[in-house]
Formats: C-alpha cells, structure tokens, sequence
C-alpha cells in the first residue's frame, strides 16, 4: 500500500505533456526574445538609416564609397550617382555601393 501511495505523489508531481512542453520550449523562447532585441532589431533600424540617407542623396552632398574612395556627388539617376573624386575626374556609382553619406556641416576628427 505505501508502494502505491509513493507512486502515486511522484506521477502527481510531474507536470502534465502541455505543461511539460511550455517549460523546456520557455528558455528558447526567451533566448529568442534577447536576440532578437539586441542584435536583430538594431541592425534592421541601421539599415533602414543606410537606405533612407542613400535614397535621399542630392548634388553636393558628400559621400564614401565602399571601396573608401570619397568624393562630392555631381549627379544623381534612379539607380546611380556621379562622385567627383578628384578635379575634373568623376565616376559612375551605383548607389547601393555607397557607405555612407556624409553631412556638409559636420566637422573633421582633428579639429
């Protein structure tokens, strides 16, 4: 009889198979949560920031190549940009290979 009971108060003690499931797939769920806060969420905000100041270059604006090359942008098309990278020489960029795109009034690091 206490064989039964003992059986009994450890099958009672066990989460049901739902219950069970919620507990282990918990930690995953919040591993997930983390991630996708700390890495996911900012990278996409950083991106979308890329692609709103590449669209919305204009003629005069500053701007950095992938390849490092900087220059000033003399024409813009839909899907390129003209850059001065030197006097009198200019190239033709696409304009998702541009880095970054620099303000007028922004200052040098050693100033």
């Amino acid at each position: 009889m206490t064989y039964f009971l003992q059986t009994s108060a450890a099958a009672a003690a066990q989460p049901s198979g739902t219950a069970a499931f919620i507990v282990q797939m918990a930690p995953l769920l919040l591993i997930f949560v983390i991630f996708y806060i700390l890495l996911i969420r900012p990278q996409q905000k950083r991106a979308r920031e890329h692609q709103e100041a590449i669209t919305a270059i204009k003629k005069g604006d500053e701007v950095v190549t992938g390849g490092g090359i900087r220059g000033k942008v003399t024409k813009v098309s839909d899907d390129e940009a003209e850059v001065e990278i030197a006097q009198g020489v200019r190239v033709r960029v696409v304009k998702g290979t541009l880095s970054q795109v620099l303000t007028k009034n922004a200052k040098p690091a050693n100033d």
